[in-house]
């Protein structure tokens, strides 16, 4: 019996134990499949599921002929799962493959290896370790076989001409999304939507295929795509413009707009010095680059931010005398003026109390209003603007559309600066009506001036025309739209006929196009800093033709031009240039004969160092014309500088420009 009793009670001590033991195992197997059940599950999913990304191809950017502007090319992205790597190996061989893995990828794709390393022990399922890699370097990981390494087929944003149009065209981040410009502003009809390939795979990885429900397809949706109103050809015209100008004038930058006039649309915007959105990091040119390698971080990255903006459309600057066009078209509208009105200038003009001096203090004596106009005499602007009074003034401003935005499709369009009404007072207002105290954005002015040629028709500026679906079906088409009548179209006729005459009697000769009626306007104005006015200037020019029937509007602005600073002879060549070649290319025919004639050319005479009073004989004997343009403060002095230049050749009738500084 007792041995008995001992055995009874050892079974008992067993059958506690088992009980405990199973006990044991039963709260362990709740735990995990009740309590942190979903959390297993969710490991075991991740473990188990390969979710890899199927990036939709951004949509083209077409210039108005279907050139391509921007468009997105095949490259690689490199994943790497680390659960993978070495999986089925010996610890130490697996610890063996991660160092080798990361030496070999830190190698091939420039990366630190101790950082990479670092990443692949943080104990994430999937990590992209590189995009926009090219088909070599893919390749070269590739001969490595490592394990757990994918390589995906992927695209990257291309400019296929660089620099070209990158103000307007903008750029792209890393992710594919738009950043500035175009890019940026169409983001949502570009981008499309990415789709998904998510499959299970077994313990070694390896995709499970089995049942048709181990995998979802998710189909990506290409981008749409964008048909603009640059026209490739005439925006190389511009920029081959705009750099010839920076070289001349050395200015800090130069700008330019080319406008249909009788739709809106912009055939050419640019400005330099620009980038190149392929690697929108640093300045294209290797003298702007120099330049920035010196400064410090944070000069770096104002510079940049400024490089990526668009002036034409986000920025405000001061037109200076091309304003007065706006003026006298007011005033003509108005009736306060009309085209047999006389002023006389005296060389000044009393406002509230101030004395307030027009560029030539000597004065232009009596002259009518296209005189005025072309001899761009600030006391007969001081006194329309007066005449037409604040309220009357601030009207047409938002008629013209300088109150608000043009509505152009860019991002962040700029406004006007302009005083305010209440405290803007009589030389407020006297000054604003010659350019002076009065900052508006170029694509404003350009579109402001362009409704003069179009019988007073003011146009949204559009920079897209037409999206189209990666088959290349139209999805939507973007109108040309009139917004309003600036003013009638027997005055914008007066003003076609003004501005003409600036190009042919007065100082705009510089924009003057041989074989077309052509109309313009120059303008030079100080920059405004804190506390008043810097000694630089913008120098812009505006011109347009064929006068007979504008086609273009091109708007050319010089910053802070150096030597010649004026807009005659900075801005006013370039437009010239511009409107030359666009003719030509566009296919304008010549005007008549009978209205644009052919006259003799003569060599333009060296008068630098000579009295104004000489080199107005000298001149005279060699049948040509003499000006000063703004800025000259009398007819007393040396001259220092001339343009045209020595030696070049001119038409009889031209006019010479004769500079104090």
């Amino acid at each position: 019996m007792h041995a008995s009793g001992k055995s009874r009670r050892n079974l008992i001590i067993l059958l506690m134990i088992v009980f405990v033991f199973m006990t044991l195992v039963a709260v362990r197997v709740g735990l995990v499949q009740i309590v942190k059940g979903e959390e297993y599950s969710e490991k075991a999913l991740q473990q188990q599921t390969k979710d890899m990304p199927i990036e939709a191809e951004r949509g083209i950017i077409y210039d108005r002929k279907g050139e391509i502007l921007a468009r997105s090319v095949n490259c690689y992205t490199i994943y790497v799962a680390p659960s993978e790597v070495g999986k089925n190996l010996k610890k130490t061989e697996k610890i063996k493959e991660y160092v080798r893995t990361a030496d070999t990828l830190a190698e091939i794709l420039g990366k630190d290896n101790k950082k990479l390393l670092e990443t692949m022990n943080s104990g994430t399922t999937q990590i992209k370790l590189a995009t926009e890699v090219d088909k070599d370097t893919a390749d070269k990981i590739r001969e490595q076989k490592l394990s757990g390494v994918t390589i995906a087929a992927d695209t990257k944003r291309s400019y296929p001409n660089g620099t070209m149009a990158s103000c307007v065209l903008g750029m792209v981040s890393g992710e594919g999304d738009g950043q500035s410009g175009l890019e940026l502003k169409y983001n949502k009809y570009l981008k499309g939507a990415a789709g998904r390939w998510v499959n299970y795979t077994d313990s070694n990885g390896k995709q499970l295929y089995y049942s048709p429900s181990n995998e979802r397809y998710y189909r990506a949706v290409d981008g749409y795509s964008l048909v603009t109103t640059i026209d490739e050809v005439i925006q190389t015209y511009v920029e081959n413009a705009l750099s010839d100008v920076m070289k001349k004038t050395r200015s800090d930058r130069a700008f330019a707009i080319v406008m249909d006039t009788e739709t809106g649309d912009i055939l050419a915007m640019a400005q330099k010095p620009d980038f190149d959105p392929n690697d929108p990091y640093e300045p294209a040119s290797s003298g702007e680059k120099a330049k920035f390698d010196n400064m410090s971080s944070s000069e770096q990255s104002a510079y940049l931010s400024r490089m990526w903006r668009n002036f034409l459309i986000n920025d405000a600057y001061e037109p200076g005398s091309v304003f007065k066009l706006l003026t006298t078209s007011m005033a003509l509208e108005e009736g306060i003026a009309t085209m047999k009105s006389t002023y006389t200038c005296g060389g000044a003009l009393n406002i509230g109390g101030q004395t307030i001096h027009c560029w030539n203090k000597a004065g232009h004596g009596t002259q009518n209003l296209k005189e005025a106009v072309g001899n761009s005499c600030n006391p007969v602007f001081m006194t329309l603007a007066t005449e037409l009074g604040i309220d009357k003034f601030y009207d047409y401003l938002d008629t013209f559309g300088i109150t608000g935005p043009t509505g152009i499709d860019f991002s962040s369009e700029g406004e006007a600066i302009l005083q305010d009404k209440e405290s803007a007072g009589p030389v407020g207002l006297a000054t604003i009506g010659f350019g002076q105290g009065v900052a508006v954005t170029p694509i404003q002015l350009v579109t402001a001036v362009s409704s003069l040629g179009n019988d007073g028709n003011l146009m949204r500026p559009r920079l897209v025309k037409e999206i189209k679906d990666s088959d290349g079906n139209t999805v939507e088409e973007i109108n040309t739209e009139v917004v309003r009548q600036t003013v009638s179209k027997e005055t914008a006729d007066e003003m076609k006929e003004i501005m003409e005459f600036v190009v042919t009697d007065g100082g705009g000769s510089v924009a003057a196009v041989e074989g077309y009626r052509v109309g313009a306007k120059t303008g030079t104005a100080n920059k405004a800093k804190p506390g008043g006015y810097s000694k630089f200037t913008y120098s812009s020019c505006l011109g347009m033709a064929p006068m007979s029937d504008p086609k273009f509007t091109v708007l050319v602005i010089c910053d802070s031009p150096r030597g010649l600073k004026y807009g005659s002879a900075t801005a006013g060549p370039a437009v010239r240039k511009i409107l030359t070649k666009t003719l030509k290319y566009m296919n304008i025919a010549p005007d008549s004969k009978e209205r644009v004639a052919e006259e003799e050319k003569v060599k333009v005479p060296n008068i630098v160092g000579k009295s104004v009073e000489e080199a107005k004989e000298i001149l005279e004997e060699n049948s040509l014309k003499y000006d000063m343009d703004e800025g000259t403060a009398d007819d007393s002095f040396t001259v220092v500088k001339q343009y045209p230049s020595a030696g070049a050749k001119a038409k009889k009738g031209t006019k010479v420009y004769l500079y104090d500084e």
